[in-house]
Parts: structure tokens; C-alpha cells; sequence
């Protein structure tokens, strides 16, 4: 019983680093696109919404979060103003959200074989 709770407790933490990681590359772009003004605000609307994306597409047979995540960084990016075409903006979308969840499926296997779940 304790290790469901260690585990549960796990994925809510890894959860969390899932939103921080998007919000990390989300700054990262805007910053190599040459946003100044209100980049923390402008990162974290950008990180939500992708992140809204990610997990409703993830509910829609995994590969729904590579489409609806990179969709709504595209989609939100469009009210940024920043100077980017659509087509770099979806990949640059894409990479985020692959990126992230790499990272994240990978930190969050290796914590399962830690506390034994796995």
C-alpha cells in the first residue's frame, strides 16, 4: 500500500516537472525569437496551453498529445506576435512537447524501478 501511495505521489511530482519542463522551452523559444516584453507571462500562457494540448490529446490514444500539443502552441503562439511562420512554429511545437516527454517518461521509468513498481 505504501508504494502506491509513493508512486501516486510520484506522478503528481512528475506532473508538475512535465508543466516546468514546457514552460523552460516555451521561455527558451521566446527568447531565441527575440521577446523581451513580458516573457515569463508570455511563456507561462504558451506552457498552458500546450500543456492543456499534451494532456487531452493524451487521453486520445498517446499520439493525440503530439498533434494537439504542438496545435495549441501554434494556436497560441498566434497571439504573441512573434515573428515566426507557421509551419516552424508547429515543429518548433513538436519539439517541445517530444522533448518534454522524453524527459519526463524517462525520469518517471527510472523512478518506478527505483521504489520497485516497475
Amino acid at each position: 500500500m505504501l508504494y502506491r501511495i509513493v508512486t501516486l505521489i510520484g506522478a503528481l511530482v512528475f506532473v508538475a516537472a512535465l508543466f516546468g519542463l514546457i514552460w523552460f522551452f516555451c521561455k527558451k523559444f521566446l527568447e531565441h525569437h527575440g521577446v523581451q516584453d513580458q516573457i515569463s507571462e508570455r511563456a507561462t500562457a504558451l506552457a498552458t496551453w500546450t500543456f492543456a494540448g499534451i494532456a487531452i490529446g493524451l487521453v486520445f490514444a498517446v499520439v493525440g498529445a503530439f498533434v494537439l500539443g504542438p496545435w495549441a502552441f501554434y494556436r497560441t503562439l498566434l497571439g504573441h506576435n512573434v515573428n515566426v511562420s507557421s509551419g516552424a512554429a508547429i515543429w518548433w511545437g513538436f519539439g517541445i512537447v517530444t522533448v518534454s516527454l522524453a524527459i519526463t517518461a524517462a525520469s518517471f521509468m527510472g523512478f518506478l524501478m527505483l521504489v520497485g513498481a516497475y
